[in-house]
Formats: C-alpha cells, structure tokens, sequence
C-alpha cells in the first residue's frame, strides 16, 4: 500500500446531503474573516466539524437474518418494553424497543437494521425537545418505518432531537433494503427507536455505545437469554 492508498483509506467520505452545508459554512468563514481575521478561523473549524458531521464511512455489516443491527451511531439510552407508536401498524401489545441516541458528534447516517422489504413509511410532525428523554418518542417529530424481516415487521423510527431540525428518508414503501443499508439520516442531534418482533433477545446494554451496520442490537433464535452488562 503507498502513500496516497494511506491517505484514500483515512479520509472518510462525506454523504451528498452534507454538500451544501459545508459550501455555507465555508462561504460565511471567508465573510466573517473579511471583517475579522479571527473570525475566519473560527468559521473553518465550524466548517471542518460541518464535514465532520456528515461523514458517511463504509461498515462490515453481519450477514444474518438472525440479528439485527444498530440503525446508528451513538448511545444505548433505553432498552425496555414498549408499546410501538400506533402509526406503524405494529398491534397494541408492548414489543422489544432498543433506542440508540446520537449526539452532534456522531455519524447520522441511518441504515436499516435487517434484511427485508420496506413495508409503510408514516411521518408525524411534533416537539423537539431532548431525544434523550422517553417521551421524544411519542412527543417529538418522527419518522417511522416498518421492514418485513425473516422474522416479522421490524418498526424503525426516526425521532428528531432538540438541535436536529430535518429528518431525511430516501426510500419508498416496497423497496428491498440490506442489512446495513443507508436509508436515510437526521441532521444535528438525534434518536432512533428500533421495535424488535417477539422473540428477539437484547444483546445491548444501556450506555454501550453502538456502530451503525455493525454492531448488534438483538437476535433471534438463541437461547441465551437476555444479554446483560455493567460498566467498569
């Protein structure tokens, strides 16, 4: 491997939708630099986090219909049963719901956590108050949608957060997605809930941090039981 292959792999590519706001940072630098040198500089490494933000790096997704995977980077912050968001079809009944929190720093390109097809897409306007807290599931605005797996209807909502402002999808009710697939993203600060079908294990703690495409949030088929954890 030579220099500029080093160089090739270490740079992390940024997503299309990123563009235009680098361009705008940028743009602003230059004019707040023209009255103020520091401001200048300021505004590039405003810029260079812009970049940061929407960086799109490539994942080793798990091959198997038995697991499904993060649908993000960030944070564990809930792992309980909850009854799913009645706009998705999913019943009244509590399901497995494994919710993963981003902050301004992580990727927030979103992939789909199984194999299947895409069978609704519901939006609802709301809040934004902290996707952190419970209630951003059912106060906030959000984004959901429904992949028929091997193992039933696996519920995927986006929830936008107090900073985040734009949830972005780009597929379509019948549409095939691979596991690990970018389906879409939110922009600056955000959550997504992951309504596993019965009979889906936890492998996540709350506070484990979790790779988008990789890492494994549940699988199905095991008997282990419940995966438990403890920070040390």
């Amino acid at each position: 491997m030579n220099l500029f292959d080093t160089i090739r792999n270490t740079l992390v590519p940024i997503h299309k939708e990123g563009y235009v706001f680098v361009a705008i940072f940028f743009v602003v630098s230059l004019i707040l630099g023209y009255f103020a040198e520091p401001l200048f500089w300021i505004g590039l490494v405003l810029t260079l986090w812009c970049a940061y933000f929407f960086r799109d790096p490539e994942r080793v997704v798990p091959q198997d219909d038995d697991l499904i995977v993060s649908p993000a980077d960030g944070r564990i912050s809930h792992v309980a049963m909850v009854v799913p968001p009645v706009e998705l079809g999913l019943g009244s009944e509590p399901l497995l719901r494994i919710s993963v929190f981003m902050n301004v720093f992580n990727c927030h390109v979103n992939r789909s956590p199984v194999r299947g097809e895409v069978k609704v897409i519901e939006y609802r306007a709301g809040q934004f108050v902290n996707a952190e807290l419970d209630k951003a599931s059912s106060d906030n605005e959000r984004n959901g949608l429904v992949i028929e797996s091997h193992h039933g209807n696996v519920g995927v909502v986006q929830i936008a957060g107090f900073v985040a402002r734009r949830i972005v999808c780009w597929v379509k009710p019948g549409e095939p997605l691979n596991a690990g697939e970018r389906f879409g993203l939110i922009r600056f600060g955000s959550r997504l809930d992951v309504f596993v079908p019965n009979g889906g294990q936890a492998r996540v703690s709350i506070g484990q941090l979790a790779i988008a495409g990789e890492t494994v949030l549940a699988e199905f088929g095991s008997t282990k039981g419940p995966s438990l954890g403890r920070r040390s």
